[in-house]
């Protein structure tokens, strides 16, 4: 049966036939299995991939566009590496077509074969386009005082330029409440410094702005100074002159002098007193004394003074009365009057202590003054500073102080108490 099958030539034709088919097929899926395996897709992630901005910079800013996307691309494997090894093409958003306002738009590949598929993240941008605006503001210099060293202040803040011009989107723009700079450096800072610093531009919450500055770097300039007061000079007769030696007066020209060092220090002190010691003194002339530097004081703007003493020897006659100033010429025509009842102020006592005169009991004291007429006509009380200085009191109890007068020069004048008695008491 078989064989008469075989020897009729039909049949072997359309065995033939069928091999054909059977083979055809098989060579073709062979071809696709091959093409799959050399052309296939193969898949590529670039990150960080930049984006370029087509707009009118001159006059327009846009914002919401992300400075870079990631980007995954599909395609044959020679173009895929290609694209990532190369990266020659271009993401853009195309925005020179549209109008102010809000907007969404899709991000943009150029330059890339047709044979890739590209997928981006994101693969659209919501973006505002505003007018551009450029304003001028001033620069506000900032500095910590808290680094200063102990006793120093801030004299004055500067910047170098004092304006900058701002640029970008207008209600950004509108929206700057502050453009500060800031002056740093480490603790103790004792001098004068400048530094360059950046600009920064704040809205109303303290949060930095996208905004374009010029320029963005200026020249902060801070002056420093230590703190100082100006007191005056009270000189203080010390010891007993020589026999039959009378001093007429004892002065200096230097009034006041300045003390430097912590605030708290400098409020405590009214004067600076100078003890000129008298007991060795001869003759007439001039002495240089160094100035005492008040406990706390840092320095002060004189280290020594010139103090003139005026003496003449006694020949049996009353000595004159104790002098404060300069001394009077033409005795013969000089005259006395006596100022009563001039208070006497109690200067540098601590807050946390009270004080009460025991000696003179009301705190007052009287001036005897001697000089010409003219010069005691033109007086009245009000001329004469009388004070003790009680800086130096630490506990309660009776203390006795020294008298300071300031008072006119050309005049001399005596006192009809040297000292007071003062009881202390915790406030």
């Amino acid at each position: 049966m078989v064989d008469k099958l075989m020897d009729r030539p039909w049949f072997l034709r359309f065995t033939a036939l069928a091999l054909a088919i059977i083979l055809f097929f098989s060579v073709q899926s062979e071809n696709e299995k091959k093409t799959n395996s050399t052309i296939g897709d193969s898949q590529g992630t670039i990150h960080d991939v930049p984006v370029e901005v087509l707009i009118d910079n001159e006059n327009f800013v846009v914002t919401g566009v992300p400075k870079t996307v990631n980007m995954v691309i599909d395609g044959p494997s020679s173009l895929v590496q290609s694209a990532k090894l190369l990266k020659d093409f271009t993401l853009k958003v195309d925005l020179r077509r549209l109008e102010m306002g809000r907007h969404t738009v899709k991000i943009q590949a150029e330059n890339l074969s047709d044979k890739l598929d590209v997928r981006l993240d994101p693969a659209t941008v919501d973006v505002v386009i505003e007018e551009k605006v450029s304003k001028t503001f001033p620069v506000e210099p900032e500095f910590n005082e808290r680094l200063l060293a102990e006793g120093y202040y801030a004299v004055k803040k500067e910047v170098e330029p004092s304006t900058i011009e701002v640029t970008g989107a207008k209600s950004v723009v509108d929206a700057i409440s502050f453009v500060k700079v800031s002056a740093t450096g480490d603790s103790g800072i004792n001098k004068s410094f400048e530094q360059r610093a950046r600009v920064r531009v704040l809205d109303r919450d303290l949060n930095k702005l996208d905004v374009t500055i010029a320029p963005e770097e200026v020249t902060v300039k801070v002056e420093v100074r230590e703190n100082s007061k100006e007191v005056p000079v009270v000189l203080r007769q010390k010891g007993e002159p020589g026999e039959n030696i009378v001093i007429d007066s004892v002065f200096t020209d230097t009034k006041t002098v300045t003390l430097f060092g912590p605030q708290k220090t400098l409020e405590t002190i009214d004067s600076l007193r100078v003890d000129v010691d008298i007991s060795k003194v001869k003759a007439s002339g001039n002495v240089e004394i160094s100035l005492p530097k008040p406990k706390g004081v840092s320095k002060l703007s004189e280290e020594k003074i010139k103090v003139s003493i005026s003496v003449s020897v006694a020949e049996g006659e009353e000595p004159p009365p104790d002098v404060s100033m300069k001394p009077t010429t033409d005795v013969e025509k000089d005259v006395t009057k006596e100022f009563k009842n001039i208070p006497v102020t109690v200067l540098g006592l601590d807050e946390k202590y009270s004080s009460t005169f025991l000696k003179p009991p009301n705190g007052v004291v009287d001036v005897t003054v001697t000089a010409k007429e003219e010069v005691i006509n033109a007086l009245d009380s009000s001329d004469f500073n009388i004070s003790v200085d009680a800086s130096g009191t630490d506990q309660e109890g009776e203390h006795s102080y020294p008298l300071t007068v300031v008072g006119p020069d050309n005049i001399a004048w005596k006192l009809s108490e040297n000292e007071v008695t003062l009881e202390i008491k915790l406030a």
